[in-house]
């Protein structure tokens, strides 16, 4: 996957992404002295919220320079694949915020959580779900192929049922106490240009500058009529939300 973040813009366009992130942590209802591993961290905002909330925190993320921004907050955060986690039986619970539909062997992220967690340990999480991006998912297809691209083969997403994903819990061995999926959408900071700028690099490896810029006004111009509202771009997110235990 050619995905790649940059910390500052991820701060500057996309800071929505973790200050929505507050009900998953009122699910996941940290108690001071907790051992909690955040999974996918990102800069650490949310790792930095559970640390002042008296858990003893780990954060790991597949970006280095998503980690380095969040070391630079004096976070206990490692470089590591959330789909090879590297824990036995170390935490109390396992967090996640926005970073599971970026991990595309469910399966394997899943086992990896189990094995991260003490017995009785919970997994708690908030990710895209089935219907997220809908209206974007659509029209990047139909201007993938205008550039001779194919979308199902750059895909980095994953963004699943109901049925799905807790089918996946529960052949892990986890009990599911909570799951559904939650229409949110989503006012956008500035020019939804920003959003393709954080988020879509994993479809656009191959194009230079100029290409680059091309395709973007490919995308946006059809999008306007649906996600542009009240002069402000808002994105049609669907999040899933889930509440496991073993």
């Amino acid at each position: 996957m050619n995905q790649t973040w940059n910390p500052e813009q991820y701060d500057q366009h996309v800071r929505f992404v973790s200050d929505l992130g507050m009900p998953v942590i009122e699910l996941l209802d940290p108690q001071p002295g907790e051992r909690i591993l955040d999974l996918g961290c990102g800069d650490g905002a949310l790792t930095e919220k559970l640390t002042e909330m008296g858990c003893r925190v780990v954060g790991v993320d597949a970006s280095p320079e998503q980690i380095e921004a969040a070391k630079r907050r004096g976070l206990d955060v490692h470089v590591m694949d959330g789909q090879a986690l590297e824990f036995e039986s170390e935490f109390d619970a396992v967090f996640s915020n926005a970073a599971l539909h970026w991990m595309k062997r469910p399966d394997d992220v899943v086992a990896g959580v189990n094995r991260a967690l003490q017995p009785g340990g919970r997994f708690v999480g908030e990710f895209g779900g089935y219907g997220n991006i809908h209206s974007i998912l659509q029209q990047l297809s139909l201007a993938l192929k205008q550039f001779d691209l194919d979308f199902e083969s750059l895909n980095p997403w994953y963004f699943p049922t109901i049925e799905d994903y807790q089918k996946r819990l529960k052949n892990s061995g986890f009990e599911v106490r909570s799951i559904k999926l939650i229409p949110r959408p989503t006012p956008l900071p500035g020019d939804i240009m920003d959003w393709f700028e954080v988020f879509l690099p994993a479809f656009i490896s191959s194009m230079n500058q100029q290409e680059r810029l091309q395709f973007y006004e490919t995308l946006k111009q059809p999008l306007k009529p649906v996600l542009y509202k009240n002069d402000q771009w808002e994105v049609d997110y669907v999040r899933l939300r889930f509440f496991a235990s073993l």
